[in-house]
């Protein structure tokens, strides 16, 4: 991971990249579903908000 990377999920040390990346090449549509694939948001849902803020953005684009 490069150092200037943005982490998303603390607990389970996920960058907004690996959300993208996550979005972009798995098809990911639902929160649920970046967390089954990254394990973002499945402690203690905290990120959830921003996960889902990243996933609104990327369908918009």
């Amino acid at each position: 991971m490069d150092s200037n990377e943005k982490i998303i999920c603390m607990c389970m040390d996920v960058t907004e990249k690996e959300i993208i990346d996550a979005i972009k090449n798995e098809k990911c549509k639902t929160v649920e579903q970046i967390g089954d694939i990254t394990c973002a948001g499945t402690v203690c849902g905290g990120c959830q908000g921003i996960i889902q803020g990243i996933l609104d953005n990327a369908i918009e684009e």
